[in-house]
């Protein structure tokens, strides 16, 4: 055994669990930034297509209609996003569950970025391209991204992890909580 070897068996360290937790949350919020950027550009590419490209665009007199029809499409692109890469190693085995799920935390994020754009068109009245963007997709898209991320992780994609390595290889996790670094290291 080398001096930067850990000995075979040994529990790891409260730090180092918060380290490699850590590890693992700022991988996984990369990831999650990536897809999100992805479903991004097509949320704000539809919207615009359809409130505001053209001599008469297609809901040019429904924004809340064109956000909601270019969040759902995005939402799938963000779901397989998720699903496949992201939180590949924590997604659930029952698909039409984890996709409701999805779903679901999506209409709260959907919620979240029609509050400002109502507000923005109905309230303050303004009607520009430039009003609605800014409300729908930068102040109502970075109160639905926080929400999604931690929604994601805590309940949506969230079976099978118990601790997984800090790497990027097969997480090291049982569905049932207990740790597999506590057994002899033969079998690892």
């Amino acid at each position: 055994m080398t001096p930067s070897t850990p000995a075979p068996g040994p529990r790891r360290g409260l730090v180092g669990r918060l380290r490699d937790l850590m590890a693992l949350v700022v991988r996984e919020a990369l990831k999650f930034g990536v897809v999100g950027a992805v479903a991004f550009v097509v949320d704000t590419g539809l919207f615009n297509l359809l409130l505001h490209v053209g001599e008469s665009p297609v809901l040019e007199e429904k924004p809340l209609t064109a956000k909601v029809i270019s969040v759902a499409v995005a939402t799938l692109v963000a779901w397989l996003g998720n699903r496949y890469w992201t939180f590949r190693r924590r997604r659930r085995s029952a698909v039409p569950r984890e996709l409701v799920l999805f779903a679901v935390v999506n209409v709260g994020g959907l919620a979240l970025a029609l509050v400002p754009l109502g507000v923005s068109r109905y309230v303050l009245g303004l009607e520009s391209a430039v009003a609605d963007n800014i409300a729908a997709n930068v102040v109502g898209l970075a109160l639905g991204t926080i929400f999604r991320f931690v929604m994601y992780r805590t309940y949506v994609f969230n079976e099978g992890v118990a601790h997984p390595h800090p790497g990027d290889g097969p997480a090291d996790a049982r569905t049932d909580g207990s740790q597999n670094d506590a057994e002899p290291a033969s079998r690892h």
